[in-house]
């Protein structure tokens, strides 16, 4: 099994972490060569990789724990191949409740704020879901994600006649996934354990029947949960009949920085201390190729920008060297299975010279990027007397990055 691996927050933000839950055995799905229905496959891949690259490729989410069967862990090691995120391999129990029970337990060291629980075989989940069940998850309430009922619900006897027909009025259709704070849900489950109750089909019926409050929030059709064979057999046929599928997904993000000139007497540009009449001005180390370029890496990946996750106003960052920010939008980049496959930085300015020191800062920039050399290219231009940096009042940058993410192109 995968160790459980920390990953660090940024920012302040919330710790967030989800449970998958995938240990059943989906026997109304049928039998099949590819082993129970979180394993089928649609679109080419399992089941529960779509559901899995939902989840690792959201910025908010930290860590990922999935219950499985033991008798899986074949199926689920090739599934969640070259994820490149930490995941937590937890052997489930007899039934649903059980496997969500031994994967909260095993996210306890990590002491997560906020966790969302969600079926495997749940494979539409869209990022916006998820931003709407954490947005709504409070200290003291859970959210689940629900649709409006539109059938008529009918009442049936014993014989299979009517006996009533259901108004549908406020009546919903719960979805995963459900988020909770986290330390709640788990002493309900812990309690749901203790007394004997395995009769709950969802998190937020445990939740109901501990006292745990749960929103609502808007949930979407296409979040099917996949049963039966004929919804497998859908499943795929909606993902095979994307004209974009099999198209690598590959994305290019742009930076732009620019820093003016104050007193001193060296520059900082990708990583290369080169001595000058004067320094560029900033909270860190004011390298202004590197801020171009930690910018250019998170774009990739949606994931905002270097004020983001590195604020000026926070003191921890004042003189800080810049090749750290590279190296943590890296992991990120990395963290959601991303392959940086090139980048691109151009610094503008009168002075200093950099073509002198332009094979120094490919090598920084190849060691911190983690590519070799070739895929890396630094360039440098004047603004011909114009502007401000035609008046040597300050150096601009811009860079692209090309990152190459699993999947391929959404229709």
């Amino acid at each position: 099994m995968n160790a459980l691996v920390e990953k660090p927050r940024l920012g302040g933000k919330r710790r967030i972490a989800a449970v998958i839950v995938a240990a059943g055995r989906g026997e109304r799905a049928g039998q099949s060569k590819d082993g129970p229905k979180q394993y089928r496959l649609i679109g080419g891949r399992p089941v529960i990789r779509h559901t899995l690259e939902a989840f690792s490729l959201h910025p908010l989410v930290d860590n990922i724990a999935v219950a499985i069967h033991p008798e899986d862990s074949v199926l689920f090691q090739r599934a969640s191949e070259g994820l490149n995120r930490p995941i937590q391999v937890v052997n489930g129990g007899p039934s649903r409740q059980a496997s969500t029970r031994l994967a909260l337990a095993a996210l306890e060291p990590l002491k997560p704020e906020i966790v969302l629980i969600h079926d495997g075989v749940r494979p539409f989940i869209d990022h916006g879901l998820i931003d709407r069940v954490i947005g709504a998850t409070g200290e003291n309430h859970g959210a689940l994600p629900a649709v409006a009922v539109s059938d008529t619900l009918k009442r049936g006897r014993g014989d299979m006649f009517v006996e009533t027909t259901v108004p549908r009025a406020g009546l919903f259709a719960a979805q995963t996934p459900q988020g909770f704070p986290f330390r709640p849900i788990l002493a309900a489950h812990e309690a749901a354990e203790k007394a004997g109750r395995t009769d709950f089909t969802d998190d937020s019926a445990i939740a109901e029947w501990a006292g745990i409050g749960v929103r609502f929030v808007e949930g979407s059709p296409d979040n099917l949960k996949l049963t039966w064979a004929r919804d497998i057999a859908l499943a795929d046929q909606r993902l095979g009949g994307n004209s974009m599928a099999g198209l690598p997904d590959i994305r290019t993000g742009n930076g732009y920085d620019v820093h003016a000139f104050g007193e001193g007497d060296r520059v900082t540009l990708c990583g290369i201390d080169i001595p000058y009449s004067r320094a560029l001005v900033g909270h860190s180390d004011a390298d202004v190729a590197l801020h171009a370029l930690t910018d250019a890496l998170l774009a990739t990946c949606g994931a905002g920008d270097i004020g983001t996750h590195f604020p000026p106003s926070d003191l921890q960052w004042k003189g800080m060297r810049s090749r750290f920010f590279v190296e943590r939008a890296v992991e990120m980049v990395r963290g959601r299975g991303g392959r940086i496959a090139h980048a691109d930085v151009t610094l503008i300015c009168e002075a200093p010279k950099i073509g002198p020191h332009r094979a120094a800062m490919v090598a920084e920039l190849s060691d911190m990027l983690q590519i070799s050399p070739e895929r890396v290219s630094v360039k440098a231009t004047t603004n011909e007397g114009l502007g401000f940096i035609g008046r040597s009042e300050g150096i601009a940058a811009i860079a692209t990055a090309t990152v190459v993410y699993p999947g391929s192109l959404p229709d």
